[in-house]
């Protein structure tokens, strides 16, 4: 069922108005400019073990930043010392982080670790580069606060042990 045409009239009189009036401005100008745009996570390089294991030699000047979720850092572990905000949440808790420190933020591979740098560095903190913290096990790196995996069971164990 279409509209009559005097509804369409009236509805295109009070849009008029409401423009006239000010209540529906378009801002021009904003369109004109494109949004700023934060730092690219490309711009921020992926740190080696002994680039990380240099930074940890100097625990005063530097934050690891775990923006990994909870159960991620206690099945593959992490730093020996860290501050845990995730990813998400990173925008909210930017007052608590330090402005005197390098920070390294870390994932386990570094994607979210690049976007938190990408964040980090358009807020003005110092960003040394990123870390996974599973490319850091793979070159020797040590990491703290793994769960234990349960042992697979043993085909040749004794009856007694059964």
């Amino acid at each position: 069922m279409k509209p009559d045409r005097s509804y369409r009239r009236r509805a295109l009189t009070d849009l008029a108005a409401l423009l006239v009036a000010g209540c529906l401005a378009v801002p021009v100008a904003a369109s004109a400019q494109p949004p700023a745009q934060p730092a690219k996570a490309a711009e921020v390089p992926s740190l080696s073990r002994s680039q990380i294991d240099a930074l940890l030699a100097r625990p005063s000047e530097v934050l690891i930043l775990d923006v990994r979720r909870p159960d991620e850092i206690s099945v593959k572990g992490g730093f020996p010392v860290y501050l845990s905000v995730q990813l998400a949440q990173l925008e909210q808790y930017l007052p608590f982080i330090p402005r005197d420190r390098t920070i390294v933020p870390v994932s386990n591979h570094a994607g979210r670790a690049k976007k938190a740098a990408a964040l980090l560095t358009a807020r003005g903190f110092r960003v040394a580069g990123v870390a996974g913290v599973e490319g850091y096990a793979a070159e020797g790196g040590t990491l703290v606060g793994q769960k234990p995996t349960d042992p697979a069971p043993l085909a040749s164990a004794p009856a007694q042990l059964k």
